[in-house]
This record gives structure tokens, C-alpha cells and sequence, in this order.
């Protein structure tokens, strides 16, 4: 085997699943449903703020993760954090509730967390990029210790959305006092509904070009699969199952049988449940993602 081919075959796939009756619950999932890698939220993702971690759940959590080959466990931050907001109330709260979040992840031994950037909510890009950067600033030096890095998610440049353009998290990274501590998430749904083609050859390495030139594909730390229910450049979030929307499975091929991303964790935000004959849809979903790895 090929120094290549062993890198798309070494490849780990997992999807985001829940942490219902306690965070160490997530590995069991995985475990069923055949996660290599795996995304969670580190706290209830429609509260503010949370009950601390107690030594129970992370006695459990850690005597969970050494007896399963998961990794690695990404964190996604709450979604009601807006980094971007012009309201001071909101964005404090958001920087406190972002700041939280990362806490927990460093008390997991969690290395990454994903976060949207947010939306400006009508004041304009810029102002949001600033909102952004001063936040982040904030929550680093808050949490200069954990050595947790920050993922800022490509989003799909819905309404006041910042993150919808390659060059908006550019900008956040080189205006950063702290730029080692931020990478980036893509969401193939996400870049797809923002305008960037994955779907042919050419499409596929005219994206890739604008991110490298735009972040670095260095930076790229996790990559969320999912097909989009929407047409390109619609700027409307909606995922679908791998293969059934619009991007479709030619797109995931060039994706995973793409050598310069071969170590980058792809993780599934497809919707959850069973098919017509109980199957878990998890489970069909990263199924058909192995199937497309060149052999």
C-alpha cells in the first residue's frame, strides 16, 4: 500500500451524538453505531450555563474514552452564543457562556471546540468580525491555561451570518491577539450553501484553493460531512443525508479520497433516527462514507 492510500485508509469518521444522562453517555454511542472520531456538546446546548462537571462524570468520562478507540472528541459550543453581537448584554453572555464551554472541554481533556461565529444582526460584516475578534481575545486570555483551541465554523452566509465567506475568518484569525489558539471547522453544507462548487473536480480544487489562500488548509481541524437540501449559493442551512441532497456523492468522494485532508476528523450532523427497516441512519451514513475511500 501506498504512503497515500495508507493516510485515506487510516481516515476517521464519526458523527455528533448526544449526551443525554450524563457526557461519558457518548461513547457508547459511538460505540454502536461505529464512530472512529466523535463530536458532543460539553453542556445542555439551550441553556446558558450549566451544573459543573462533578468527579463523578469525569472519573467516568476518562475511564470511558481509555476503553474506546475514539478519537478524537471534539466539543461544539452552545448555540446560543453570538460572538457577534452588537448588544452588550448578549455578547457578554455569550462571552461568558463561550468561555464556560471551553472550561468544561479543558476539565474532558477535550482539544477542540467548534464555534459559530455568530451574526451581527443587521450592523454589518465588519462589526461583526470586530465583535468577534474581541470576544475570542477575552475568552483566551479567561482561558490561557486550557490550551483548548477554538474552531471557527465556515457557515452558509444565512441572514446577518458571519463565517459565510472563506475571507471573514481570515480576518478574525489575523486581527486575533491570539492566533495559534484558532483553526477552523468546514461544514460541506455549510461552504456548498454559500456558493463554493464541491461538486466536480474542478469545483472541488477551486474551494480548496480559496481556503488554503484565504486560512491555510493547515488550519482545517474537523470537517463536518453533510449534503445540503438546498442548491449551491442558496444561503440557507439545511443538511441532509450523505448522497441525498444536493451535493451528492460525488462531492463526499472527492472529499474523502482528497490526500491533503486524510488526518482531518470528518464528523456527521446528518438528522438522527432509523430507516423503515430500524436501521440507524448514523450508521448508514458513515457506512457509505468508507464505501467511497478509494481502495
Amino acid at each position: 500500500m501506498t504512503n497515500n492510500a495508507s493516510r485515506l485508509a487510516q481516515q476517521r469518521f464519526g458523527a455528533h451524538l448526544s449526551i443525554a444522562g450524563g457526557v461519558y453517555n457518548a461513547f457508547e454511542a459511538a460505540r454502536r453505531v461505529g464512530c472512529d472520531c466523535l463530536q458532543i456538546f460539553v453542556k445542555n446546548q439551550r441553556q446558558w450555563s450549566a451544573p459543573p462537571l462533578t468527579e463523578d462524570d469525569v472519573r467516568r468520562w476518562r475511564r470511558l474514552r481509555r476503553g474506546r478507540d475514539v478519537r478524537p472528541v471534539i466539543a461544539h459550543a452552545t448555540y446560543l452564543i453570538n460572538l457577534a453581537s452588537p448588544d452588550k448584554t448578549m455578547w457578554r453572555r455569550s462571552v461568558d457562556a463561550f468561555a464556560e464551554d471551553v472550561d468544561r472541554c479543558a476539565t474532558l481533556g477535550i482539544r477542540d471546540v467548534v464555534l459559530h461565529p455568530g451574526s451581527h444582526r443587521g450592523v454589518g460584516v465588519e462589526v461583526g468580525i470586530s465583535q468577534v475578534v474581541r470576544a475570542l481575545d477575552r475568552v483566551c486570555e479567561r482561558t490561557a491555561d486550557s490550551g483548548v483551541r477554538i474552531l471557527l465554523e465556515t457557515t452558509a452566509g444565512q441572514g446577518h451570518g458571519v463565517g459565510g465567506r472563506f475571507e471573514h475568518l481570515a480576518e478574525i484569525i489575523a486581527r486575533a491577539e491570539h492566533p495559534r489558539r484558532i483553526a477552523v471547522c468546514f461544514d460541506t453544507c455549510h461552504v456548498f450553501a454559500a456558493g463554493y462548487e464541491l461538486r466536480t473536480p474542478t469545483g472541488y480544487e477551486r474551494t480548496l484553493t480559496e481556503l488554503g489562500r484565504h486560512v491555510g488548509l493547515s488550519r482545517v481541524r474537523c470537517i463536518h460531512v453533510n449534503d445540503s437540501k438546498r442548491p449551491l449559493g442558496s444561503k440557507v442551512d439545511r443538511h441532509e443525508h450523505i448522497g441525498r441532497g444536493k451535493l451528492g456523492l460525488r462531492a463526499f468522494r472527492l472529499l474523502v479520497n482528497d490526500v491533503r485532508l486524510a488526518r482531518v476528523p470528518k464528523i456527521l450532523e446528518t438528522p438522527k433516527g432509523t430507516d423503515a427497516r430500524g436501521r440507524d441512519l448514523d450508521q448508514m451514513n458513515l457506512a457509505k462514507l468508507r464505501r467511497l475511500v478509494a481502495r
